[in-house]
């Protein structure tokens, strides 16, 4: 090659301008997302909604808009469980990737990214939540309708007039926490120690009231309760005994054990009419 083409392949090379390195992706509170600006919830506030929802290697925990993966990778790491976070940025699903994978739990902590309110999360045992109370709200109906015992835990925002079953408050800070009840609402047909009579029970989210019919009397429902599928009541009969019945619902069944205070114990089933 003559000396002045060199001279000239030599300028060209030099004019081609270098690729810049690619900058790692650092989020910004505050940054805006889909449905909110992103605000990390703080660990301390994690652990404790985490283990409101008392946790375990046996849950599925589902965080929705998971944000950096915090609530993901403390579930998985700290509380042995299998987690799942969605989120609608891609950024932050890639580094929330990295971060379980830094953190060792890569297996058990995954990443989806997606719309929270087009997707399926009616296999979790656990949700968490750090949104706007409007989109919490939006969210309600479905959680309501997942299987009675899962369990909810939100970061500053309620329910509205679904009452938290606790609420926990770390340096000015609160967590929520509910359990999905089981729907009682409507007529039972109750079966108990050779005894048939009619239960009747209104609801309101995990509070319950309701009577008996005894003969032609309807008597109130004493101690009535719902802890997800769990249930408790008791009345008094026309003898003046009182019976307490304890059991748990599945569907439009619902068994378990009664005791009175004259000794007598034994089981108790009810179908819905």
């Amino acid at each position: 090659m003559k000396p002045f083409v060199r001279a000239l392949a030599l300028l060209a090379l030099l004019l081609v301008p270098f690729a810049a390195p690619a900058q790692k992706f650092e989020p910004q509170v505050g940054q805006a997302g889909k449905d909110v600006i992103w605000v990390p919830t703080p660990e301390e506030v994690v652990e404790r909604m985490l283990t409101m929802a008392q946790v375990t290697a046996n849950d599925f925990v589902v965080d929705l808009g998971s944000g950096d993966g915090r609530t993901v990778i403390m579930a998985a790491k700290k509380f042995g469980a299998r987690s799942l976070g969605v989120e609608y940025n891609p950024d932050m699903v890639k580094l929330s990737q990295e971060n379980a994978q830094k953190a060792g739990v890569a297996e058990r902590a995954q990443f989806r990214r997606a719309d929270i309110f087009a997707t399926d999360f009616s296999q979790a045992s656990v949700i968490t939540l750090y949104l706007l109370p409007g989109l919490n709200m939006k969210l309600r109906p479905t959680i309501l309708a997942m299987k009675p015992g899962t369990r909810v835990a939100s970061h500053s925002f309620t329910m509205e007039d679904w009452e938290a079953d606790e609420v926990s408050t770390l340096d000015g800070r609160r967590a929520y926490f509910w359990i999905v009840p089981a729907n009682v609402m409507g007529t039972w047909s109750l079966e108990a120690g050779g005894q048939k009579a009619d239960i009747s029970l209104e609801q309101t989210f995990q509070k319950i009231n309701g009577t008996v019919a005894l003969g032609g009397m309807q008597a109130g429902l004493r101690e009535a309760r719902m802890r997800g599928p769990q249930i408790s009541f008791a009345y008094v009969d026309q003898a003046g005994v009182r019976r307490d019945f304890s059991g748990e619902v599945n569907g439009r069944q619902m068994q378990g054990t009664f005791r009175d205070d004259k000794g007598q114990e034994g089981r108790w089933s009810a179908a819905k009419k």
